[in-house]
């Protein structure tokens, strides 16, 4: 018979024993076989809100190196904006038949390549692209935003318009089919409400380095959404009126009939692609003369388009409240510096003039060179060719200089025609005055 007082401190003895090994154990194997957690990588983050008295920089797309599992720790971690999502107003296409034709393959294109044979994703691609048509900081064709960037060495804003996508593969007749009635839709007005008033998107296992300094709005299958923080990324900022004006894409002719053989005679370069290159023979853009800051002095390819001019004007010219742009076609003929000689105010093929003091933004084009609808539009070239005033700076009352023959109000869907002042701009084509009656003197009485 065992005696049960010798026995009890056996017990205990094990079952501490026991205790102490699970307290040793167990964090020990906790540690051993826990799931592995990746710590959220570090990253460049910049999270300035862009006043609205300046446009907000688009900036080439340019990947943060983290790896791709590390990438998708950090955009898990970021959390989607709150309060209100705002849906786009829906699209309306302005442009003729060959433009819109145009657009709907670019826009095919676009969706796509970024989104590959899937609907919901292509919808919102579509919705980004054309978010950025009614937002000034982009350009102002589906086309422009399409391929903005890929005449560039710095980048294009959607990859595969640089990286050589469409050479090593090309969609099936069904897929290109479902993109372009998916294209077709966004533009007859149907909105993809989810993804807001975004202007930015990527993958979640890449880190743009723009990323961090915008509000995360939603996410489509594997891609991220993004708008500008503060004013830029309200509604307000997307009220541009579009031009309608799609230019041609040597790239897309084997994909679509509409970028082929007569569409890019007459729209071979992308209008609203035309920066700071462009200008000044490519000396390192729009700059200012240095005896005038408010002129500019450019060069600009015809093959652009005569419509696309006014978008050159308005960029160079940027915030200033006053700003004139002369522009030639003939760098030969472009002047270095003012005053100009009447020659070569005879040869400007286009000009710009904005007074916002006065309520007035004017545009005229030579006729000569680049026929337009309505005379309303045109240079007085008799005015141009008789002109003994040689064009100078700026004056103290603008409205006195001769420069602004050369300014007359654009009719194009890119600007808003303003009322003349009473004291208005010399040279400007408007209605003569009636002549004023001639007094009777009165004979004197005798």
């Amino acid at each position: 018979m065992t005696d049960s007082t010798t026995s009890t401190p056996f017990v205990l003895r094990a079952i501490l024993a026991v205790l102490a090994l699970v307290v040793v154990a167990g964090p020990l194997l906790v540690v051993r076989f826990a799931p592995h957690v990746r710590p959220v990588p570090r990253v460049k983050l910049a999270e300035r809100v862009v006043p609205k008295t300046e446009l907000p920089p688009v900036e080439p797309v340019e990947l943060q190196a983290v790896a791709p599992e590390d990438a998708k720790a950090f955009n898990d971690a970021v959390p989607f904006v709150t309060g209100p999502n705002p849906p786009a107003r829906p699209f309306v296409f302005s442009g003729d038949a060959n433009a819109r034709a145009r657009a709907i393959d670019c826009l095919a294109v676009g969706v796509l390549y970024e989104a590959g044979d899937d609907t919901e994703g292509e919808r919102a691609v579509a919705q980004v692209v054309l978010n950025r048509v009614r937002h000034p900081a982009f350009p102002k064709s589906v086309c422009g935003v399409i391929f903005q960037g890929s005449e560039r060495s710095t980048g294009c804003q959607f990859s595969f318009a640089c990286d050589g996508a469409m050479s090593r593969w090309r969609p099936s007749p069904a897929a290109w089919t479902r993109a372009r009635a998916v294209a077709a839709a966004a533009l007859n007005g149907s909105v993809y409400a989810k993804v807001g008033l975004s202007t930015h998107y990527h993958t979640d296992w890449v880190v743009p380095y723009w990323s961090a300094s915008l509000d995360k709005v939603t996410a489509v299958n594997t891609h991220l959404f993004f708008r500008w923080t503060g004013w830029w990324g309200t509604p307000a900022a997307f009220l541009r009126i579009v031009s309608g004006f799609e230019p041609g894409i040597a790239a897309l002719e084997g994909f679509s009939a509409a970028h082929g053989g007569a569409a890019l005679a007459t729209a071979e370069v992308n209008p609203a692609e035309i920066d700071t290159a462009t200008l000044n023979d490519g000396a390192g853009g729009p700059g200012a003369t240095s005896i005038d800051p408010n002129s500019f002095l450019v060069t600009l390819d015809p093959r652009a388009g005569a419509d696309s001019f006014p978008q050159v004007a308005t960029k160079a010219c940027g915030t200033r409240d006053y700003c004139k742009l002369m522009a030639w076609t003939d760098k030969a003929k472009t002047p270095k510096a003012l005053p100009l000689g009447q020659g070569q105010i005879a040869t400007m093929a286009f000009s710009y003039l904005r007074d916002k003091a006065r309520g007035y933004e004017k545009a005229l084009w030579n006729c000569a060179e680049f026929k337009r609808a309505t005379k309303g539009e045109c240079m007085k070239l008799q005015v141009l060719g008789t002109a003994t005033a040689s064009l100078g700076p700026s004056p103290a009352k603008p409205a006195t200089n001769a420069q602004t023959t050369s300014a007359a109000a654009s009719t194009s869907a890119s600007f808003t025609l303003k009322p003349v002042a009473a004291d208005g701009l010399e040279g400007v084509r408007r209605k003569e005055p009636a002549p004023r009656p001639v007094a009777t003197p009165t004979p004197a009485k005798p």
